[in-house]
């Protein structure tokens, strides 16, 4: 016959069953260190997995990967940091290099553009002034002739050829008046020629002078001529007392030439003025000046 287990029975069965479970395994995890010179060694025991659930997560197992992970991360900082910087210091030395050439070209662009400016404003304002002066030209007026002395005589030329040869000494006198407002005139001529029947018989040299602006003054300029072949045109003026007794017509001609300096050397006009007198001399007034204001053309 069978009986049935006592409740002290049942108590002792579960004890014992209790004390027969088998124990939970250890396992040894070794995880190397990231310094690469020691090696650590961490034991942690983990129970086995129980056929009812996941296994349990160790705290101290997640602290340390996440530690590891935290030491392997700034690890790659420690070693990225370096390169970094240098890239860094390249791109600024880059940044500034360019920033360096680009004030560089804005200097030489400015130069230039200062350069050309100057130089357009300059020529522009040279030809201001230049065409201010032009109109500005000078006035001569040819006052009067006094002849000093008139004589026709006999004589030979260089090669021995007979003929008339006269001799005269004359003075010319006429007005120069420089009208330019802020420049003064540099005044020069040709040889003043007196000629008879298309012979030179006289000839004068002005000599070179200066006028200030706005003003003016008389010039005088002695024509003369000694022993001047005539050949066959002295026929008329020839008499037994070297005078001559009929009125002599003369010409006068000379081109007067002046030069401003408005701007220094680079705006310097230029004025010519053309003049041709006719005179008609009288042998009776000899030592007489003669007015030549009606008589004389300008151009």
């Amino acid at each position: 016959m069978h009986h049935a287990k006592t409740d002290s029975e049942v108590t002792s069965l579960d004890a014992s069953s209790t004390t027969r479970s088998p124990r939970r395994a250890v396992y040894y995890v070794q995880s190397p260190s990231h310094d690469g010179e020691k090696t650590t060694t961490s034991l942690h025991s983990t129970p086995v997995l129980s056929p009812m659930g996941s296994p349990p997560h160790s705290h101290s197992s997640s602290s340390r990967f996440s530690g590891s992970r935290k030491i392997n991360n700034n690890h790659h900082r420690n070693h990225k940091l370096p390169w970094n910087k240098d890239i860094d210091v390249i791109e600024e030395e880059g940044l500034l290099q360019n920033e360096d050439r680009h004030r560089a070209l804005s200097r030489r662009y400015y130069f230039l553009a200062f350069v050309l400016g100057f130089f357009l404003l300059f020529s522009l304002f040279s030809l201001i002034l230049w065409g201010a002066s032009r109109p500005m030209k000078p006035n001569v007026l040819i006052k009067s002739i006094k002849f000093d002395h008139l004589r026709v005589q006999a004589g030979s030329d260089s090669t021995g050829v007979a003929t008339d040869m006269i001799t005269l000494n004359s003075t010319v006198r006429f007005t120069y008046r420089n009208t330019g407002t802020f420049f003064g005139v540099h005044v020069t001529s040709t040889p003043l020629d007196l000629s008879f029947s298309e012979i030179v018989i006289a000839t004068g040299n002005l000599k070179k002078f200066y006028q200030s602006r706005k003003s003016q003054r008389v010039v005088s300029v002695a024509v003369m001529g000694n022993k001047i072949p005539l050949y066959g045109s002295g026929a008329s003026l020839s008499s037994t007392t070297g005078v001559p007794t009929v009125p002599v017509p003369l010409r006068l001609s000379f081109v007067i030439r002046s030069r401003a300096y408005v701007l220094g050397r680079l705006v310097k006009p230029k004025y010519y003025k053309s003049v041709e007198c006719s005179i008609n001399l009288d042998p009776k007034k000899i030592n007489v000046s003669l007015s030549l204001k009606h008589s004389c053309t300008y151009d």
